[in-house]
């Protein structure tokens, strides 16, 4: 059994932030699978990219390239709390009040 997608968002440097259907979230990190034939290719386009979707439980983009639930869980490269909180400091520490709302929105 394996958690199904709910919500996809593209992210810089080809990540997408997965939300799952309880309601943790992660980012993938996509670069490793930008080579894979001529479908994931496309996807280094950035309108192509940003075009990923939730279809079902998968995550899939206009070109119909797709990706099953199943992959995400055991490559997930950092978790949204850890990144957050670096996102967040990084940005305080450049003169910056908060990221809270870019992440969580």
């Amino acid at each position: 059994m394996y958690l199904g997608v709910k919500a996809v968002k593209p992210q810089d440097d080809y990540m997408l932030l997965l939300t799952f259907e309880n309601d943790e979230q992660g980012l993938f990190d996509m670069k490793p699978y930008l080579d894979f034939g001529p479908v994931f290719r496309e996807l280094k386009e950035p309108s192509m990219f940003n075009s990923v979707r939730v279809y079902f439980d998968t995550v899939s983009w206009v070109n119909e390239a797709d990706l099953d639930p199943e992959i995400f869980i055991p490559k997930l490269c950092i978790g949204l709390k850890r990144e957050k909180n670096k996102i967040l400091k990084r940005y305080q520490q450049a003169g910056g009040s908060t990221v809270d709302n870019e992440i969580e929105n």
